[in-house]
């Protein structure tokens, strides 16, 4: 059964779904869509959730707030001029469109510099942009996979392929009997602890094929602070992993 109930942080409402199932402790999630989800135990009283709600009220707002400033950006359709906003690696890059005689981007963690004959030329400035953050998540999800593969190169795993799709549900894959690591293009937006979480979630497929206890162990052994790692790629993402 699931309670739609309502309290209140800093004189403002929380509103928020509460489903009774057995389960051990309160779990509270908090959906792309700025909604709030609380699980309970059935013997633990609606008075004592409302409190663990109100508890959480700064966690939830300022997720809300991540969820809605993310949404406003991705709803926004890219016109590739000066003042846009891209993500790499956690950090927002202004896009700065000038005129020259070569056709040319590049980024100092600041500006994303593009550099082209034509200014108002949207096909050629799109595809610019989008083949630069092409090879940077090549680049970038490249390095990580050779940092990380030593780790498991003892337990006979094989360096594997790199594949990057655009993926609406997943951050990542592994096809293990393939050696295949298939990753989320959008990790780009991500900051780099986050995508060594999920590139470190993904060889331990390598090992435990399924999401077991022992693949778990496994996980926290190899990244004792994955769990934090991933908390902040679910609060920096639209959707959850």
């Amino acid at each position: 059964m699931i309670q739609e109930r309502i309290v209140f942080y800093e004189n403002k409402e929380i509103r928020y779904l509460l489903e009774r199932k057995q389960v051990k402790n309160l779990n509270l999630r908090i959906h792309k869509d700025c909604k709030v989800y609380v699980s309970a135990n059935p013997d633990i009283s609606a008075d004592k959730v409302d409190n663990f709600v109100v508890s959480k009220g700064a966690y939830i707002r300022s997720a809300q707030q991540k969820f809605y400033e993310m949404a406003q950006y991705a709803a926004q359709t890219k016109l590739y001029v000066s003042g846009e906003t891209f993500y790499l690696l956690g950090k927002g890059v202004r896009l700065k469109v000038e005129k020259g005689m070569k056709d040319i981007i590049s980024s100092d963690g600041v500006y994303l510099r593009l550099c082209v004959r034509e200014p108002n030329d949207f096909a050629k400035k799109q595809r610019m942009v989008t083949h630069y953050l092409d090879e940077q998540c090549q680049t970038i999800f490249n390095e990580i996979i050779a940092e990380i593969y030593p780790i498991f190169q003892k337990y006979g795993v094989q360096m594997p392929t790199l594949r990057i799709r655009n993926m609406k549900t997943r951050w990542g894959s592994c096809l293990a009997k393939k050696g295949i690591i298939t990753l989320n293009k959008r990790l780009l937006e991500a900051p780099r602890n986050c995508i060594e979480y999920v590139v470190m979630h993904e060889f331990c497929h390598f090992i435990h094929p399924n999401h077991s206890k022992q693949f778990y162990s496994f996980l926290a052994m190899l990244m004792p602070d994955w769990k934090e790692r991933k908390i902040i790629l679910e609060r920096s993402a639209m959707f959850w992993l």
